[in-house]
């Protein structure tokens, strides 16, 4: 039994040293190499006497940071990403909750990071992966781990401005990448076009894919997700047969007619996708283009490592269907409950809820937020149960096939990623110029919509706000109002400004 994600990188390595695990647009990692820094680097973290303990990892995506992510599994401690884009405000709320002793980045990065709210020692890529490694301290750390030991933890938007970092273990990575890997038949002959972040957690399917089965995941430029037809003609080029992208990077290839220009057909064999809703408008326009790959809408929230439900696409649909999320991945389960925690009938809507091995362990040094999201079944009586509430809202088709409907609170799925809408709210009501604000999204034009008492420039606000939040979280659309609806409770009336988009 496999207590470590480290060791599929170890059979992986020895079996296909050579080939090349890892692309990005500089360089290339091969399998041998990639465990071989791993190992230099998880020396030098245990030599510094974490263990169980969370390593960040600032530096500029790729393939250094996925080494940096195995020397923390090695080491038999957790990373946690940080992007270098992100808002030093956002940074520093991070470092509160994770209050980390150890940073892996480098000699150009490490003066950026010492401008935040960290005291602690860093570890300078460029010289720790060639370190000496110690055979022995590695395997006497990986000898005290278990599978229930944290491998990541990944931070999402939080309701108050404080981010939730989500905390996942070895044993949810390996139990979900074995399902991937089954389903999908992915083996060493496969490629994967990375797209996601690897702060966002669509990357694990990529990352631990290639270290299980001796695929090769490519790291695609992100300024090719601007230029369809240079995106196509990337996949053609490198051969990569296997995408796992957010919707609306498959949109914008469908909607500027790149299909027309480049042809994937012999090349591409899998386009998964997770993260949004996919829209069949745009899904139809790859299935006429490329009608014998195989699609596959996944569903899940980072809470559940990155997906519990999935759904081959295997039928016709209009393009004003909505495309299922299907059925629960092997070793999950999902409770539909409706106000009464019961159990929904026909085609009565009721809160996604899920239980199994995917289930994180909570939100990291956030034991409030835990208690909120991760509940006992109340199906179960009679032993200590957690299941997860994601907050979504769904319903059976006539299929048996869940169909997300909405969320049932502010949060909101937008280009990929999960925002609580209340911490674009907390920024803008930073501003000396607010008085009330209010965020929703316009579900339509896939908009985050602001509106105020007063008249600001949309401009303005984000220019003022983007050191508070990433970019992903600017409001799209400014609406001033004279004066903000409330309802009988004292509250912004939400329901009235829905009217209003």
């Amino acid at each position: 039994m496999k207590a470590n994600v480290t060791y599929w990188l170890d059979e992986s390595a020895g079996r296909l040293p050579d080939k090349a695990a890892f692309v990005d647009e500089e360089k290339a990692v091969t399998f041998r190499e990639l465990q071989s820094r791993a190992k230099a680097l998880a020396t030098q973290i245990i030599e510094k006497g974490l263990f169980k303990r969370p390593v960040v990892v600032y530096m500029e995506k790729g393939v250094d940071v996925l080494v940096s992510f195995m020397g923390a599994a090695y080491s038999c401690n957790f990373y946690s990403p940080i992007d270098v884009d992100m808002p030093a405000s956002r940074v520093n709320k991070i470092l509160e909750v994770l209050e980390p002793e150890l940073v892996i980045t480098t000699a150009a990065l490490k003066e950026t990071f010492e401008s935040y709210a960290y005291r602690g020692s860093f570890l300078l890529f460029e010289e720790a992966c060639h370190a000496e490694i110690r055979e022995e301290k590695i395997e006497a750390a990986r000898a005290r781990g278990i599978d229930t030991d944290l491998l990541y933890v990944l931070f999402t938007s939080g309701s108050t401005g404080v981010p939730k970092g989500v905390t996942i273990t070895h044993r949810s990575v390996i139990d979900y990448i074995d399902w991937v890997t089954e389903t999908f038949a992915i083996t060493d002959k496969d490629s994967f076009g990375n797209q996601a972040p690897f702060y966002f957690d669509n990357s694990i399917l990529d990352i631990y894919s290639t270290l299980k089965t001796g695929a090769t995941t490519y790291i695609i430029p992100k300024k090719l997700f601007a230029q369809p037809v240079p995106l196509l003609e990337y996949l053609k080029k490198k051969e990569i047969n296997t995408i796992f992208w957010v919707p609306s990077a498959l949109i914008v290839v469908a909607k500027l007619k790149a299909f027309r220009n480049v042809d994937l057909s012999g090349t591409l064999q899998r386009v998964l996708f997770c993260g949004e809703v996919m829209p069949n408008k745009q899904l139809n326009v790859w299935r006429k283009f490329l009608p014998d790959v195989l699609y596959a809408n996944l569903y899940g929230p980072t809470e559940i490592t990155d997906a519990c439900t999935y759904y081959i696409v295997n039928r016709e649909f209009a393009d004003d269907e909505p495309l299922p999320i299907g059925v629960p991945m092997a070793n999950t389960d999902i409770l539909v409950l409706n106000e009464q925690n019961e159990p929904v009938s026909g085609e009565e809507i009721g809160e996604l809820c899920v239980r199994g091995t995917s289930l994180s362990m909570g939100y990291y040094n956030n034991p409030e937020k835990t208690k909120e999201a991760f509940v006992q079944n109340p199906l179960n009586p009679f032993v200590p149960e957690v299941i997860y509430r994601t907050g979504d809202l769904v319903k059976y088709n006539e299929y048996g096939e869940i169909l997300y409907l909405s969320r049932k609170d502010f949060q909101i799925k937008h280009m990929g990623h999960r925002i609580e809408l209340g911490e674009i709210e907390t920024a803008v009501s930073s501003l000396e110029e607010i008085s009330l604000c209010c965020c929703l999204y316009d579900e339509k034009r896939q908009k985050i919509v602001l509106f105020l008492e007063g008249e600001l420039e949309k401009s303005y606000i984000n220019q003022r706000i983007s050191g508070l939040v990433p970019e992903y979280m600017l409001p799209g659309k400014v609406i001033s109002l004279e004066k903000m609806p409330i309802n009988a409770n004292g509250k912004i009336d939400r329901v009235k400004l829905k009217e209003l988009l």
